[in-house]
This record gives C-alpha cells, sequence and structure tokens, in this order.
C-alpha cells in the first residue's frame, strides 16, 4: 500500500462540490449523494463503472443531480465527473475510508473511496439532505465478546441525513443494531414494510415502529424534524429489496451459517470478519448474493430520488 506524507503549505479541507451539484443546491434542485465504496470496492471490474453511471442516471431520470461521493488527491469531492468515476473504479490503488480516515486522507494528498459514515459526513457538510446506499454497518453478532460495532452507528447519531438503505447487512445482529439505533436517537421507518429490511432478504423479521408509503411521506417526516430541532441526527429510510429480486431465503440461512461456522473455524476476528463473511456468500451462492445486493441498492437510489425531489418540493412549495 502505498504511503504519503503530508504536504507543505495550508490547503482547504472544505468538501469541493462540482458544478453541478453546486449549481442544483444553489437552485434549491434535489441532489441525492450516492457512496462510492461499492465502486472501487464492492464490484468486479469493469461492471463497476457500468453501475456507477447507472446508479447516477437512476437519479437524473427521477429529476434529481447525483452526488457521488470520494476523495481525490486530497480533496473531498461531492460530485464526480465521468472521468473522476472511472478513475475510482480502475484504480487499484484506491483506498476504503470510513469517515475517522478523511482527515489524514486530506492532509496526505490521498484518494480513497468513501464508506456510509464518510459519506453521510461529506454530504451533510455540503448541505446535502438525501443519501443512498445498500446497506449499513451495525453491531456485529457476538458483540457481547467482541465489542465490534460499525463507525456507521455513532456517525449517524450526529449527522442530519436522510439514509435511503436496504437495513443492515443480514450477517450482522439485527436486532442489537435496532437497539443500538433506538440508544443513539437515530429515528427508523419501513417505507412500505412494517418488517426491517434484512438487506439480500426483503425481511429480517423484525419490526419496526414507524411506517410510510410514499416520498411525500418520508418529506413530511424530515420537515416535521426540522421545525422541531434539538439533537441532529440521521433518519433511516429502511427500503426492502423486491421480493422477487431477494436471495432465497433458505439458501441465505443455510450460506451464513456455514459462513459463521468458518470464521469461528479459522479465528477470523475484527475487521477481517465482514468481508470474509460477504466473499464467503457470493461464492455460495454463485454470485446471488451480489445480484439481490445491486438490486437493493437500485431501488434505494431511485427511491432516495423521489424522496430528494419531494423535498425540495415542500421547501419551495
Amino acid at each position: 500500500m502505498a504511503s504519503h506524507t503530508p504536504t507543505a503549505g495550508r490547503r482547504r479541507y472544505e468538501p469541493t462540490l462540482s458544478a453541478e451539484v453546486r449549481d442544483a443546491l444553489a437552485a434549491h434542485r434535489p441532489v441525492v449523494a450516492l457512496e462510492s465504496t461499492i465502486i472501487a470496492h464492492g464490484l468486479p471490474r469493469p461492471r463497476n463503472l457500468r453501475v456507477a453511471l447507472e446508479l447516477e442516471e437512476l437519479v437524473r431520470s427521477a429529476g434529481a443531480v447525483p452526488a457521488t461521493v470520494a476523495v481525490l488527491d486530497g480533496s473531498a469531492r461531492v460530485g464526480l465527473t465521468e472521468g473522476e468515476l472511472k478513475r475510482v473504479a480502475d484504480d487499484p490503488e484506491i483506498r476504503k475510508l470510513g469517515h475517522r480516515d478523511l482527515a489524514p486522507a486530506l492532509a496526505t494528498g490521498a484518494s480513497g473511496a468513501t464508506t456510509v459514515s464518510a459519506t453521510a459526513f461529506l454530504a451533510a457538510r455540503a448541505g446535502l439532505r438525501v443519501f443512498a446506499t445498500g446497506g449499513l454497518g451495525g453491531v456485529h453478532r457476538e458483540w457481547t465478546e467482541t465489542q465490534d460495532e460499525s463507525a456507521d452507528l455513532r456517525l449517524l447519531a450526529r449527522t442530519g441525513i436522510t439514509v435511503v438503505c436496504a437495513g443492515v447487512k443480514s450477517i450482522l445482529d439485527v436486532p442489537a443494531t435496532l437497539q443500538r439505533l433506538e440508544t443513539l436517537g437515530v429515528g427508523v421507518l419501513g417505507y412500505g414494510t412494517t418488517r426491517f429490511p434484512g438487506f439480500y432478504l426483503a425481511s429480517s423479521g423484525v419490526p419496526v415502529d414507524w411506517t410510510v408509503h410514499t416520498p411525500e411521506d418520508v418529506a413530511e417526516v424530515m420537515r416535521a424534524r426540522d421545525a422541531l430541532g434539538g439533537p441532529e441526527s440521521a433518519l433511516i429510510v429502511a427500503h426492502p429489496v423486491a421480493e422477487a429480486d431477494q436471495l432465497d431465503p433458505e439458501l441465505h440461512d443455510r450460506v451464513l451459517a456455514e459462513a459463521l461456522e468458518a470464521c469461528r473455524e479459522q479465528d477470523i476476528t475484527g475487521q477481517a470478519v465482514t468481508p470474509f463473511l460477504l466473499d464467503h456468500l457470493m461464492r455460495r451462492t454463485a454470485g446471488a448474493s451480489l445480484e439481490a445486493n445491486l438490486a437493493a441498492v437500485r431501488g434505494n437510489v431511485a427511491l432516495a430520488a423521489r424522496i430528494a425531489t419531494a423535498t425540495a418540493a415542500a421547501a419551495t412549495g
């Protein structure tokens, strides 16, 4: 892995907005933030670039402006050109950046793809209201022994952005994650569902307290939160993958149990657990888990664009 040293002189570290995103915000038009980790680290080349362009087109087709987020040469970018998207997709040296990695990445001139926590933080700093992703991180299984919890949760607890996702990754402890979100004061809405989604699965089986049915419903909840004020925290819109596109539940449960057992046998712990489990799922389902993931992402991006459009309409109406 390439090392970096801090560059000399004073630099500006605020997020740099693309001209398209800057103009849209100035005109109060809808903008949707997109993460870049799925491009750099979640998909094989060259499919990753095709998916990145497809997701941006989904946002545009709904009347909103896409703002894919990444760090390039020490500059936090909110909104990428096609050439910059290609760089993120093609460069094997692109790092994976969480929120904690942003300051050293900017100071040393590094380049990296942003995870949920880093994307949410930079998007909110730039004034964006809506962010679409696949699934959130959360509380890991056997938390009482490992104390392993995604950085996503604490960051979302203090970042006022609406996140459209397919729940949390099913390899995690879903009930514990929802309990943790409640403790942190992060609101959760089920979109057209009374059950929290299971990422690859339409339902985790765990109930949600609140259900909404339209983008306008979500926009109204956002408006009510703005009016109430108080501590800033994210609003999670839990949007299930369509049942026709979900991973077969029996296959999912069987392969996940195998993966967890393999993890214990090989003594895999810490940050290595998640990539190991996800890779095991993809290989043992012959890629079906990846296709379910992409179906969920597409649905979330399309919904986020509709929510951003409804939010912009409500603000100017």
